[in-house]
């Protein structure tokens, strides 16, 4: 898309890189509109929502009673995961697992933070480490793909590995880090599909992968979007979205009391997001997540739209750096820079170009909204 034709909502900083963005007589986003009219005016973070949030936590303990633990929290060691580890101890009293899962490109500062805030809080860590091998192998297959959401690997062995942990040994609450404050608008379905959706997983894998899938983590939509909550019972809860809460007031406290150290952007505790999101996603299919992340910013009142107008000035990226980054990755898969780039090269193809479960997410998205239910954040 030329740069020229870009035409950028008045509101926030989305525009039409999202091919189907829609904007009103006043050149506001469908983004901002959903926020506005749907999800704003049913979210609280007032006394109401911390009576609810703490209401759902007597439960948990309740039901945790006698146990090592009374729910688990899937940490990344990013702001969002790390400030709920906080926030679940030490204002809603519980006694969580801290669940993370090694697919294998964990920055330092991940460890670091992970390590700090675990010790600290004096709670048990779990951690499940993914087969390289597999994961490896799975990577390239989505290099050589073409479509632009590679990182679907990393996410779906994250979400996947926690439900199975729960599932195996019967703990029926998880607290996420997902929130509206700094994900109330979603990353458009051409920019990130479901990571999800193990079909297309099955499928990149099949065309382009070499090794078997022996022990890697895969789940499908029934099993944890029906069988596990509807079934099981296991219940999904997201702290956050009952306080107030602010990216840099609780990025500050974690420093100031956790020794936390800062990323640059948001999901760069993984070395393979900070490349894919900072460099593969905007050089090579011009979408920016950064729009995405600071138009929800925008949205909750932590960003001004023209301070977030001169940061997307800047590259995403240090260009400096970034043929080190290719070294690195290169370096991780054992294949050449050569080949990373002959695949950064290649013709563009998305998710509509292999098999994918797209209707039955749309079918479901129908009726989350026809009870009033909306999600932010990643897919």
């Amino acid at each position: 898309m030329n740069r020229l034709s870009i035409k950028i909502c008045t509101n926030c900083v989305m525009d039409t890189t999202d091919s189907k963005i829609t904007f009103d007589e006043k050149g506001v986003c469908d983004h901002c509109n959903t926020f506005l009219n749907k999800i704003k005016p049913n979210w609280h973070t007032d006394e109401k929502g911390a009576n609810h949030i703490k209401t759902i936590a007597e439960k948990i303990k309740e039901r945790g009673k006698n146990k090592d633990f009374d729910c688990i929290i899937g940490m990344s060691g990013g702001i969002d995961s790390s400030y709920l580890t906080y926030v679940a101890k030490e204002k809603l009293g519980l006694r969580p697992l801290v669940f993370h899962v090694d697919a294998g490109w964990n920055s330092q500062q991940a460890v670091n933070n992970i390590e700090q805030l675990v010790d600290k809080l004096g709670l048990d860590l779990y951690t499940e480490v993914i087969d390289w091998e597999e994961m490896k192998d799975l990577q390239l297959a989505f290099f050589k793909s073409g479509v632009p959401h590679i990182d679907t690997p990393q996410d779906h062995a994250f979400f996947a590995t926690m439900y199975k942990f729960a599932s195996k040994y019967k703990i029926k609450h998880i607290l996420t880090g997902g929130n509206y404050s700094t994900e109330c608008i979603r990353n458009p379905l051409e920019w990130m599909y479901f990571q999800s959706d193990s079909r297309q997983i099955r499928d990149i894998h099949k065309k382009y992968g070499s090794h078997s899938l022996k022990t890697f983590p895969l789940t499908n939509i029934v099993w944890h979007k029906v069988y596990l909550p509807y079934i099981r019972g296991i219940k999904v809860y997201r702290p956050l979205d009952y306080f107030p809460y602010n990216k840099e007031t609780a990025t500050q406290f974690l420093v100031e009391n956790f020794g936390y150290q800062r990323y640059a952007q948001k999901h760069f505790e993984s070395r393979f997001t900070r490349f894919y999101e900072s460099y593969w996603l905007p050089e090579k299919f011009g979408y920016d997540t950064r729009k995405v992340q600071y138009s929800s910013l925008i949205l909750t009142g932590q960003m001004t739209r023209e301070d977030a107008l001169a940061k997307l000035k800047q590259l995403a990226y240090d260009n400096e750096t970034i043929n080190d980054e290719f070294e690195y990755v290169s370096n991780k898969l054992r294949i050449s820079v050569d080949e990373l780039r002959s695949y950064f090269n290649a013709s563009n193809k998305t998710f509509r170009d292999y098999k994918n479960q797209q209707s039955i997410y749309d079918f479901g998205s129908k009726v989350l909204r026809s009870l009033g239910i909306e999600k932010g954040g990643k897919r």
